[in-house]
This record gives structure tokens, sequence and C-alpha cells, in this order.
């Protein structure tokens, strides 16, 4: 992480409040992480408090929760994510969930509501979240819950990735 600014991480999230880092990078000038990089760095200031914290991609989330319920250990799977202090869902957006992966991550959210603190990473601004979780009404709830006591920490800028490609790309070998 060399270039970036120390930050001072651990009283940033206190319990039972949650973050949602919404959009892509900023500029260099900013100095702002990316939103998956600020909520590992996060997820890690808070085990470094004893904090029990899990990080899933939300597809990972989705595809495990799918597996549970078919497998009859969907009980257990929540209960463990229920002694959690933080959950960290990244990556919210990138790939549309089926009707029953969107109600079980829905489900997570309103479970977590006001017992668990989140972090959720997505490049999506909130009124394009029913292309992922399929359902207005899915959609608004979840918003509902996630966005009370909630810091939202909206970014805007080209990718840091796709930044990094085009600057590659004209230099020569």
């Amino acid at each position: 992480m060399t270039g970036w600014p120390r930050m001072k991480l651990a009283p940033i999230i206190r319990p039972l409040e949650s973050i949602i880092e919404a959009g892509a990078v900023s500029d260099e000038r900013e100095r702002v992480l990316p939103s998956g990089v600020r909520a590992t760095a996060l997820g890690m200031a808070a085990c470094a408090q004893g904090r029990k914290v899990r990080f899933f991609r939300v597809t990972e989330l989705i595809t495990l929760l799918l597996e549970a319920k078919e497998e009859r250990q969907l009980l257990r799977m929540r209960q463990q994510l229920g002694k959690l202090d933080l959950l960290i869902l990244d990556e919210l957006g990138y790939v549309p969930a089926s009707k029953a992966g969107a109600e079980l991550l829905f489900d997570v959210i309103a479970t977590a509501y006001e017992r668990n603190s989140l972090i959720v990473t997505t490049n999506l601004p909130f009124e394009n979240w029913t292309e992922v979780l399929g359902s207005e009404r899915l959609t608004g709830a979840a918003l509902d819950r996630l966005t009370h006591r909630c810091h939202i920490l909206e970014t805007k800028g080209e990718s840091y990735r796709l930044r990094d490609a085009k600057h590659r790309r004209r230099q020569p070998d």
C-alpha cells in the first residue's frame, strides 16, 4: 500500500453501524483507496479490536446460501453469520442474483439489521440495485435496512483498473 496515506480505521465502525461504499474510485489527487481495499482494511482493523469479521463477494455468499439451503444447512449458516460483529459484502452489482439468491441475500441483510455491522461495496447507484435484486419491493426493503444508521461513502471517477490499463497500453514494451 505504498503511497497511500495512513488511515486511523479503528473508530470508524461502531457496533450496529454500517457502511455502503458506492461508485468508482476517485482520481489520484484525492488519494482514495479502492472500495474493496477500504473494506478489507476496515475489516482488519475490526479484527485487531477482537471483533468477529467475515468477508464475502456477494456472488460467493449467494452461492453458499443456495448450497446451504439445498443441503438443509441454511439455519446453521444463518446462525454462523449472526454471530459476526461485522459482515463485509463486496462487489454488489457485478452479477444479477437469481430470485432465490436475492431473497436469501435480503434475509442476511434483514437479519443483520440492528444486530450486526455491515459493509457493502458496489459500483451501482441505489436506483440501479433492482438490476441485481430483481424486485423493486425487495430492493426498497434492503436499502431501507442498509441505509438506516449507515455511513454512505460515494466516490466518483474512473476505475483505477481501467486507468491503469490505459496507462500500460501507452507505454512501449
